[in-house]
């Protein structure tokens, strides 16, 4: 297949979740098809930068990225529109440009819209099937959903409203469709009952990659891996750091706990930092500190999609304490190949469990591995996304 591909991030480095899904989707993709990648960029793309996206694309086009600033004009009367006022405050017309400039001169068999921010950009494309790629939608419906006071839960219930509908509209426009989770699933068929075209590509690993030689792990370590520039990360490092490490500490003193990623514009002051807790800053590599740690931690409480931090884990073989939020989304047993504990005695009774027990930290490190050999390498994730994408063009092709 000839496949046009739009992001909203461009994917190399891949150093986060969404950049992460990009890159392994594409080089999956590239394996057996053609790829044209156009990506929004926060930044200037060095050559080295391009380089590598060429090697799994037949042609790599970026266009710089607004980011969303609520307190624009353009945001303001974007309340008024029926589109996300993201959309309108946001919107390129150098991408707008790009993707009219392919469109007019290549052949493509499906174009992806790879999350929400491209949906516009894949609709200026004609007579060419469409598929919309990882539609997220939990994390606004479960901000929608906690909210108690009512005047939060009005202004959260009208971005929910307001999604929900744009969503619903925009559908019909796309041949497929993918999320990430059943919950996510479960949303989308809640917003367009009976939707057709509709696959669970769940973020995977790659196993090739994280398979070798580390480093040993160091006895009382832990790490949480996710940069605190994110909101979720940041609130689950609060979240532990405050009530849950010092419950740790008073029984096992000599435990460390690294928090790897940018926290640059963070307020950090407001995380208990001290005391066998520190910030590393961002990783080239993240394997290492991840390999050599006897546990990592996934606090979670808000947030949506599936983790990489704990595919990347048990990859590595580092065994996993999360919450049920941090775990969602993922085919994982308490007790077999994870800990699960949600309030803060029973998460610190899961660390502690963890540091004394050599036998439970070697079981549930062999059984993260294959787990995530079976159900999440990426070369099977990607095979349902290919799957859909034949799918759709072969429907297309038959309706003509």
């Amino acid at each position: 297949m000839n496949i046009l591909f739009i992001s909203r991030w461009y994917p190399y480095p891949p150093d986060n979740g969404s950049k992460i899904r990009v890159f392994n989707l594409l080089k999956q993709l590239s394996r057996g098809h053609d790829i044209t990648l156009l990506s929004f960029a926060q930044g200037p793309i060095s050559r080295e930068r391009l380089t590598e996206m060429e090697y799994y694309c037949r042609s790599v086009r970026t266009v710089p990225y607004k980011e969303f600033s609520p307190t624009r004009l353009k945001a303001l009367l974007g309340l008024f529109s029926t589109r996300p006022r993201s959309f309108v405050d946001t919107f390129s017309r150098d991408m707008q440009a790009v993707v009219k400039d392919q469109n007019a001169n290549n052949l493509f068999d499906v174009v992806v819209a790879s999350e929400m921010d491209s949906v516009p950009y894949a609709l200026l494309t004609n007579h060419t099937p469409r598929v919309f790629e990882d539609i997220e939608l939990s994390a606004i419906y479960e901000q929608f959903a906690s909210q108690r006071s009512f005047v939060s839960k009005a202004r959260y219930g009208l971005t929910w409203c307001k999604l929900s509908w744009f969503i619903a509209r925009m559908l019909p426009k796309f041949e497929g469709c993918t999320v990430v989770s059943e919950k996510d699933r479960e949303l989308v068929m809640r917003i367009k009952p009976g939707h057709e075209v509709l696959a669970v590509v769940p973020n995977g690993i790659d196993l090739e990659a994280n398979t070798g030689e580390f480093g040993a792990p160091r006895p009382d370590t832990l790490i949480y891996s996710g940069a605190l520039t994110y909101s979720a990360n940041f609130d689950a490092m609060e979240f532990f750091l405050r009530d849950i490490f010092p419950l740790v500490k008073a029984q096992h003193p000599n435990v460390s706990l690294r928090i790897t990623g940018d926290y640059d514009g963070v307020p950090v002051e407001r995380l208990p930092l001290g005391n066998g807790a520190e910030l590393t800053g961002y990783l080239d590599d993240i394997r290492p500190a991840v390999a050599q740690s006897w546990g990592c931690v996934v606090p979670l409480r808000v947030g949506a999609g599936t983790r990489v931090k704990i595919l990347e884990a048990m990859a590595l073989g580092t065994p996993v304490i999360s919450t049920s939020k941090g775990a969602e989304g993922l085919e994982v047993i308490h007790e077999q190949n994870i800990l699960i504990a949600d309030n803060p005695d029973d998460f610190a009774q899961a660390v502690l469990r963890l540091l004394n027990d050599e036998k439970l930290r070697a079981k549930l490190s062999a059984n993260g591995r294959q787990l995530v050999k079976e159900r999440y390498s990426w070369d099977i994730c990607v095979r349902q996304l290919e799957q859909l994408l034949y799918q759709v063009v072969e429907r297309t092709r038959n309706s003509m």
